[in-house]
């Protein structure tokens, strides 16, 4: 190659390096373009925080800092809502049953779990207090009593019987109570099972005059409308403690992760801890997050 000819060829490379500089620096790479597309978020849960209103505070509160998510809720029982969880059919799962969750994040359906809130369960019937439940002195006696009395055909449980965390609870509380074997609508006439909510069960336990367990939000947020009163409460057996999980490879994986990091923030903990007083004069649930939810 001649020595005119290189000297072309490296003033032709120049020029065509130069041209590339500025066109780089006149039209520099256009940053990622934010999504404002507004997308469903499922969250499955428990009956107890649709029935006591909680959700009608704490869901427009969270699309309010979030708007691009538009919550959907499916209030079942906990058992269900963990199952909605493992089928993919929520993003994420706010439920009241530990040891059921804690499984859930062992068998890889949830990517972790966090603490949110609690409150406590409730023994609820009749003012009569037909067995004697009033006397007992612990909820051990509480659950013994009532199979007595109802046995003797003085009075009636009536169960959610739906697999639910208050359902679950009371299974735990028959066994602790050395009632064997579990009671069951089949075989027992003062058992009643609805397979229902918690707002259902208390009315049919109001309409029968019967006794049930409920969690005390769900049990305040109608208690004007029940024929039942607070029999026996304030055990630590009765512990409720709700927790929240995002699931794994969730449809929706970046919202269901806001979700949880909301309710665990401190204005998340703010709306529940002051949801209820100014209504019934009382917290409907004790916020108890360790801190705000991250991933």
């Amino acid at each position: 190659m001649g020595k005119q000819r290189w000297t072309r060829l490296t003033g032709v490379l120049l020029a065509a390096a130069t041209v590339l500089a500025v066109v780089g620096c006149a039209q520099p790479a256009a940053p990622p373009t934010p999504t404002s597309a507004v997308t469903d978020l499922v969250v499955s849960s428990t009956t107890s925080t649709q029935d006591s209103g909680l959700f009608d505070v704490l869901i427009p509160a969270f699309e309010k800092a979030y708007p691009t998510y538009k919550v959907k809720v499916i209030a079942v029982g906990t058992g269900e809502a963990l199952k909605l969880g493992e089928t993919k059919d929520a993003d994420v799962m706010l439920v009241h049953a530990k040891a059921s969750e804690e499984k859930s994040v062992a068998d890889g359906f949830a990517i972790a779990r966090f603490e949110v809130m609690y409150n406590d369960f409730i023994v609820v019937g009749p003012a009569s207090d037909p067995a004697k439940v009033k006397a007992s002195a612990n909820t051990t006696e509480a659950m013994a009593s009532i199979q007595k009395a109802g046995k003797a055909g003085d009075s009636e449980f009536v169960s959610r019987g739906d697999d639910s965390g208050t359902h679950k609870k009371e299974l735990q509380l028959w066994a602790t109570s050395g009632v064997e074997p579990t009671p069951t609508a089949d075989a027992d006439k003062w058992y009643l099972s609805t397979g229902q909510g918690m707002g259902e069960t208390l009315k049919i336990a109001s309409e029968k005059g019967a006794y049930t367990l409920t969690d005390r939000a769900t049990y305040l947020t109608m208690r004007d409308s029940l024929d039942l009163e607070v029999i026996y409460e304030k055990d630590k057996a009765l512990l409720n403690q709700y927790g929240v999980l995002p699931v794994t490879d969730a449809k929706n994986m970046a919202g269901a992760e806001a979700f949880a990091a909301y309710i665990t923030s401190p204005e998340g903990q703010k709306l529940i801890g002051e949801y209820g007083l100014e209504k019934f004069g009382e917290q409907l649930f004790t916020p108890n997050a360790t801190g705000t939810a991250s991933f």
